[in-house]
């Protein structure tokens, strides 16, 4: 079992390399299941007490990003950093503990918490479906990180694409049913106005996480 699961493990068990950035705090100085298979109890609360901190903080991180929001007069949908951050959550955490940071993020929104971009709550507006996306984007980053694809800049430029790519396919229907347009019309309304950003938004994660490994010397 991986040190990405919330179970209270060490590091992979193929190895003591951390597959994420996250293992680095999760299981460093662990082998692997060592806080199970040694029976040290204590170790393995404290291993999953750090694995539930890692989510919760990737949550945090959300919302403190989608806060950092610009609206646009033309599109319901507004310019905010929760794209990024879901990018470098899913990378960092891996697949388990970003699906469960992301799914905390929409669940907690979604119950009315306002929490989402502008303070919004709920499921009954345009944008609701980009936040499905989150969830989305976050396990196959998370995936792909895993595989080694946050290491260097071009693969970190195709998860970080896909990403985005995922958030878009479950953002573009839910607008275009929310207001009652066709696809083409969410296309130009929920796309075409956030390319730019969006890009600027990889490029950033495709050269803050090879470095990242590159500084730690993985």
């Amino acid at each position: 079992m991986s040190v990405e699961s919330i179970n209270p493990v060490g590091r992979p068990a193929s190895g003591a390399v951390p597959r994420v950035l996250a293992d680095l705090v999760a299981g460093a100085g662990a082998g692997a299941g060592a806080g199970v298979s040694t029976g040290s109890r204590a170790r393995g609360r404290k291993e999953a007490l750090l694995n539930i901190a890692l989510v919760l903080g990737g949550t945090l991180f959300l919302v403190a990003a989608g806060f950092i929001v610009i609206p646009l007069p033309f599109t319901p949908v507004p310019v905010s950093l929760a794209t990024f951050a879901v990018l470098l959550t899913g990378a960092s955490l891996g697949p388990v503990r970003a699906a469960a940071s992301a799914g905390l993020y929409l669940a907690g929104g979604a119950l009315g918490a306002p929490i989402f971009a502008d303070g919004a709550s709920g499921v009954l507006f345009p944008s609701f479906g980009y936040i499905v996306g989150y969830v989305l984007a976050a396990i196959a980053v998370g995936a792909l990180a895993r595989r080694r694809a946050d290491r260097h800049v071009a693969s970190t430029v195709g998860a970080s694409v896909l990403g985005t790519l995922l958030v878009y396919a479950a953002g573009v229907p839910w607008l275009a049913v929310s207001l009652g347009v066709d696809l083409g019309t969410a296309l130009a309304l929920g796309v075409l106005p956030f390319l730019l950003g969006d890009a600027i938004k990889v490029a950033a994660v495709s050269a803050l996480l090879p470095s990242a490994w590159k500084l730690l010397k993985r």
